[in-house]
């Protein structure tokens, strides 16, 4: 499991501890209330926002220099370093509004475990599409209602990479 996808909830969860111990040591009974009865709901608001739809990926096409795709079903995997071909999919992908769905941990499998690279070789970004309409990303799948998102040109690219190497 990584630990990097909880860092933030335990970050906000440490600050909300030492807040409320801090202010618990200066206050009376009756505003020690309002603050077990203020805190849960704020954490409760910050965890509900990262529920609102939002794109996963929103990055210059130009800014990209590769990306690499392993089909899991296939078990063959993709360099993609074509300016056109990132293009497209990169500007699909910035096109997509993802809603958050149920947290990914424990399901196995995949179609493609995408990963994005800046043009100085650098990992932008990592996360699986499952389909036109699913991927998974920092622990949770992601859905997008349009079903949007290119599948079928990412397949199709895996496809003649298999067919290259058979031939």
């Amino acid at each position: 499991m990584n630990i990097e996808l909880f860092l933030p909830v335990i970050f906000l969860l440490v600050i909300a501890i030492f807040i409320t111990f801090f202010l618990l040591t200066k206050m009376n009974d009756k505003a020690k209330k309002r603050i077990f009865i203020f805190i849960p709901i704020v954490l409760l608001l910050a965890f509900a926002m990262t529920y609102i739809p939002h794109s996963v990926v929103s990055m210059e096409p130009n800014k990209v220099s590769k990306i690499t795709i392993f089909d899991g079903n296939t078990g063959y995997d993709i360099e993609i370093t074509d300016e056109d071909q990132i293009d497209h999919i990169i500007t699909n992908l910035n096109a997509v509004t993802f809603q958050k769905g149920k947290s990914s941990f424990g399901y196995m499998g995949y179609s493609f475990r995408t990963t994005i690279y800046n043009q100085k070789r650098k990992r932008l970004k990592d996360f699986i599409i499952n389909s036109n309409d699913t991927i998974r990303y920092k622990g949770f799948f992601y859905t997008d209602k349009a079903q949007s998102i290119d599948y079928d040109y990412i397949k199709d690219l895996i496809s003649e990479k298999i067919k290259s190497e058979t031939n």
